[in-house]
């Protein structure tokens, strides 16, 4: 048996939430009335465990205990209460997470618990109800009992307690709620009582529904009305145990078309049967004399919406995920079969754009009060800037995160609401107009945004990372005039609010915020036609010149957000890109130019980053700081199937080493250029696509000098990602940058090898999958000086190796394959094992050296690019000095310089990679020397940048940068020290009598 106090706060919040417990605990606070009625004072509430105001005991705790993996019984344990001190108090001051309160919430689940298996007495026996009574120190004028069984009643009476028989709690709940004087049960989210002026007749409605229902849905009807939506009054209705929605038009005189619910019941009852996430519509009355407009009814669907679209007290992974399945649905809808649907004569196919701007323009004149200047601005302006239809889809004109219900554990849409504007028309409207938010600030009213706030740092895609995740998506290319769609969307808007407020002005608006509408017409016209003017430069820019610009590109990286394709290019010609170089043999500065076929696998590297890769760097990035950090994440083995299956395997093997395509996806250095960038943009992708240091250059080694037993042992199963492997030639007691200076020795002893030596910074020898160390060391140290050294293959399992600790890059430790100091002590290996023959270790590690390099250097312009586009984001929203930081003179000086550095850099890379195509791998070794020396140095610069603007953060874990920057810098050294490549490359200069040369004395 329980007892509530009700003079304590805490106590009656516990008591409200309770009765709810299974549907939002957590989710809603109330209000409550401290009157009394029919001149009676009660102070308490005594009912039974079970079956009166809150579900059995042991159903709600096995179902939460299950739910939130509490061990089996902890929740029937009566727990004492902590006071101010408690778990409720503190959730209530935002001192204890939701998860914290649920472990502890049996501590106020009851006030006072009597048990009778305890206490030796049991109903009816009058000494339970006084025992309670004492522990409560009441009088039983003071309290109410509930059960429902008579002798226990009848006893509880004899003392004096009121009771409430419990035939049917949902009675049982509103006698008590009359008697107390405030409500016990909780309301449904996002409701009000019905404005006076949105009053409808409940009579007719209740005769209606029964008639609909059927007689059987008995008791009282409760009608609520929905406190968001400007445009068709929506309410709530409970009849009997069945919740339903109604959506009307408004009343009184409405503009043309306007308020078309029919539309809205047939759209939502096509979609609902083609998969698409609506409530069940169940009926369409379109006789308005039963509530005095037509109307449609659906059923009831809970969950949560987001008002709010920064997501307020959200995870930032939270945030990603819910903004995710947002585009998800989006992409649902627009690929619903229009003839399978029934859905062909919705719309008309084409020309959607234009006949919108038509109709928005008609509804704004038909409320305009006044003369806003923008509007007749963008009235002028539109028509002669409408875009090319490319498909027609169905369209749901009011997409927004408002307008969706989600999953209260997880991020999926369950519902789209307010198809009032659904049509059939150009998808690229709906996806910006679902990019609204991100260009209003926080305090905007009835549309709030989070211009204002930091994306990145929330976790919210920018709108052109969203943008960017619907076309892979839908398979479909980028569009230009992205401002065009924009300026079209807040034009809309604009029109939409002028006819809320010219409704508020007769009473009609649904909302009670309409009123506000007015002074925010003119507010959204401005922000469309700022678009407009970024639309009219963007058109002005593209337009040809009289002599045209024959192979003039030029490279664009939009602001996006870290966990996106940041930074890839996109190129635009006045002239059509080149013909593939398969046709011509030239260098390709541009993915435009790729082949069909390499194109083709670029787009898709592109869309498996951005649905597979991206999304998957937090967890990523957690599982690399955690206690198994040391063993290779589920994930990325979860993600390098996928990349398997979908072809994205080996594509780092050249065509030259491979012809055949038997191993490789048969690239040329020159076009692996352009997708291992794509890959450095993220630091973990070129293991998922097993194109990832060292396996990549011993790799290479295997195809081009192994033998078919070497290729049989080692080579397939690292093609395959079965096992990864190390290589093994620096050493500490020597400067390594000189590979002559090595001193572990090759031995060769009764028919095998014996290998001794120290060697370290031998990457990927911590990972527990590393079955393979290729290792180089001296087999004739009286040998010329470049025939001293052999190459071994040597199992990691041999005996005789030791791993003594992983080494850290600037505290950063790279598990789970790290970069290792190991002893080598008689380590004994067949002489089969050695790679072509002794004495050509060092010819084998500079043919290694050239196609690894490249990777190397691509990568780190995908490191920069990213780095870039962190940059631009962060300028962008953040607000120093009175001002938006993208307005100080050094911001914008870094973003120039980095731009340029980026482009030198690639252009040099992507020679070097051409001419090792073209010419081989020797005579581009100035080219090669040359890249080692500048991209390094680059990209360390362009995120030293990135850095500076982040300030604190641009150090930590929550970005990249650190990371990018860290691997920057020890490139400087482990792809050599920059002083040896640019004592390479004067020495080639000194030596290149070609070139232009000054004579030595001076001019007279």
């Amino acid at each position: 048996m329980y007892t509530w106090r009700l003079f304590q706060p805490s106590s009656l919040h516990w008591a409200w939430s309770t009765a709810a417990l299974k549907h939002t605990l957590g989710r809603q606070q109330g209000a409550f009335r401290w009157t009394h009625s029919g001149g009676h004072s009660y102070r308490a509430v005594i009912f039974d465990m079970g079956g009166v105001l809150v579900p059995s005991p042991g159903t709600v705790a096995a179902q939460w205990e299950v739910q939130n993996h509490v061990p089996s019984g902890t929740i029937l344990k009566a727990l004492i209460r902590d006071g101010d001190s408690g778990p409720w108090m503190r959730f209530m001051r935002g001192e204890m997470t939701t998860e914290g309160f649920l472990e502890e919430f049996g501590r106020l689940y009851s006030e006072i618990v009597v048990e009778s298996c305890l206490e030796g007495i049991c109903k009816p026996d009058p000494r339970i109800f006084q025992l309670c009574l004492q522990r409560l120190n009441l009088q039983p004028s003071e309290t109410i009992f509930l059960d429902d069984l008579g002798p226990n009643l009848k006893a509880a009476a004899s003392l004096g307690i009121h009771t409430i028989k419990v035939a049917n709690p949902e009675t049982a709940v509103k006698e008590l709620e009359a008697l107390l004087g405030f409500p016990l049960r909780v309301g449904v989210p996002n409701t009000r009582p019905v404005r006076k002026t949105m009053e409808i007749p409940e009579d007719a409605l209740e005769k209606y529904l029964k008639g609909l229902l059927g007689t059987h849905y008995s008791g009282p009807m409760e009608l609520l009305q929905f406190d968001h939506g400007q445009s068709n009054p929506t309410y709530y209705i409970r009849l009997g145990n069945r919740q339903l929605v109604l959506r009307k038009k408004p009343p009184g005189p409405l503009l043309p078309s306007a308020h078309a619910i029919e539309r809205e019941f047939r759209v939502m009852k096509a979609l609902g049967n083609a998969g698409v996430p609506v409530p069940t519509v169940l009926d369409l009355c379109e006789d308005p004399s039963v509530i005095g407009t037509p109307f449609y009814l659906m059923e009831y669907c809970p969950g949560i919406i987001y008002k709010d679209p920064s997501l307020p007290g959200l995870e930032p992974s939270q945030r990603q995920a819910i903004y995710n399945a947002m585009n998800q649905v989006l992409c649902r809808i627009h690929s619903v079969d229009l003839q399978a649907g029934g859905l062909e004569s919705f719309g008309k196919p084409g020309d959607y754009i234009p006949r919108q701007v038509k109709t928005w323009t008609k509804q704004y004149r038909a409320a305009e009060t006044s003369t806003i200047p923008a509007m007749e601005r963008l009235i002028q302006w539109l028509p002669l800037h409408l875009p090319r239809q490319q498909r027609t889809t169905v369209v749901h004109g009011d997409f927004r995160l408002d307008n969706l219900i989600f999953h209260p554990e997880k991020a999926e849409v369950l519902a789209v609401l307010d198809w009032e504007l659904s049509t059939l028309g150009d998808p690229f409207a709906d996806v910006a107009y679902s990019c609204l938010a991100h260009y209003l600030p926080s305090s905007f009213p009835m549309l709030r945004g989070f211009r204002d706030q930091d994306v990145t740092e929330l976790g919210i895609p920018t709108a052109e990372e969203y943008f960017r995740k619907y076309c892979l998506r839908m398979d479909l290319p980028p569009i230009d005039n992205w401002s065009f769609y924009m300026a079209f969307s807040f034009f809309r808007v604009a029109a939409i609010l002028q006819g809320v407020y010219k409704r508020s002005l007769t009473g009609q608006a649904s909302s009670a915020t309409a009123e506000q509408s007015g002074k925010l017409t003119e507010s959204m016209a401005e922000l469309a036609w700022d678009f407009a003017t970024k639309e009219g430069f963007r058109v002005f820019k593209a337009t040809p010149s009289a002599k045209p610009l024959m192979g003039s590109y030029h490279s664009w990286a939009g602001q996006s957000s870290p966990r996106t394709t940041s930074g890839v290019r996109h190129y635009s010609s006045v002239a059509a890109a080149a013909p593939s170089h398969e046709a011509k043999g030239g260098l390709i500065i541009s993915p435009e130019g790729l082949s069909p076929r390499v194109r083709k696998l670029y787009d898709q590297l592109l869309r498996f980053m951005e649905l597979n890769v991206y999304p998957a760097e937090e967890e990523l990035q957690r599982h690399q700081a955690s206690a198994d950090r040391w063993r290779p994440s589920p994930l990325i083995e979860e993600l390098k199937e996928k990349a398997k299956a979908e072809g994205l395997w080996n594509l780092f093997l050249p065509l030259e080493t491979d012809p055949e395509k038997k191993y490789g996806a048969g690239l040329t250095n020159l076009e692996y250029a352009h997708l291992c960038e794509v890959m450095g943009m993220c630091f973990y992708a070129p293991e998922i696509f097993n194109c990832s240091a060292p396996d990549t250059g011993n790799m290479e080694i295997l195809l081009q000098y192994g033998t078919e037993e070497q290729k049989a042992r080692w080579l397939v199963p690292l093609l395959e990602g079965r096992i990864r492997s190390c290589f093994a030639m620096t050493e500490p007691q020597v400067a390594s940058s000189d590979a002559s200076n090595i001193e572990a020795s090759i031995r060769e002893e009764d028919g095998c090898y014996v290998i001794n030596g120290h060697k370290w910074w031998s990457s990927g020898i911590l990972d527990p999958r590393c079955k393979l160390c290729v290792f180089m060391g001296k087999t004739d140290p009286q040998a010329q000086r470049h025939q001293q050294q052999s190459m071994l293959l040597v199992p990691m399992d041999t005996p005789g190796i030791k791993v003594i600790r992983p080494l850290s890059v600037f505290g950063l430790e790279d598990p789970p394959g790290g970069h290792g100091e190991a002893q080598f002590k008689d380590v004994r290996v067949p002489k089969e094992n050695i790679l072509v023959g002794p004495g050509r270790g060092f010819e084998i590690a500079q043919g290694r050296l050239g196609p690894g390099r490249i990777h190397h250097c691509m990568r780190l312009i995908g490191y920069a690019e990213r780095a870039l586009s962190l940059l631009k984001t962060r300028a962008m929203s953040r607000t120093t000095f009175g001002k938006p930081l993208i307005e100080h003179g050094t911001i914008m000086a870094d973003i120039a310089q980095s731009r340029v550095d980026i482009e030198q850099a690639r252009l040099l890379v992507l020679k070097a990679a051409h001419l090792m195509d073209v010419a081989g791998n020797k005579a581009a070794a100035l080219e090669i020397a040359m890249i080692k020396m500048v991209a390094p140095s680059m990209a360390c610069r362009v995120i030293d940048r990135a850095i500076q603007a982040f300030g604190g953060a641009g150090l930590s874990s929550n970005y990249p940068l650190a990371q990018f920057y860290a691997w920057a810098r020890a490139l400087r050294i482990a792809d050599g020290p920059d002083e040896v490549h640019q004592l390479t490359v004067a020495r080639r200069e000194l030596k290149n009598r070609a070139r232009l040369q000054e004579p030595a004395a001076p001019r007279e």
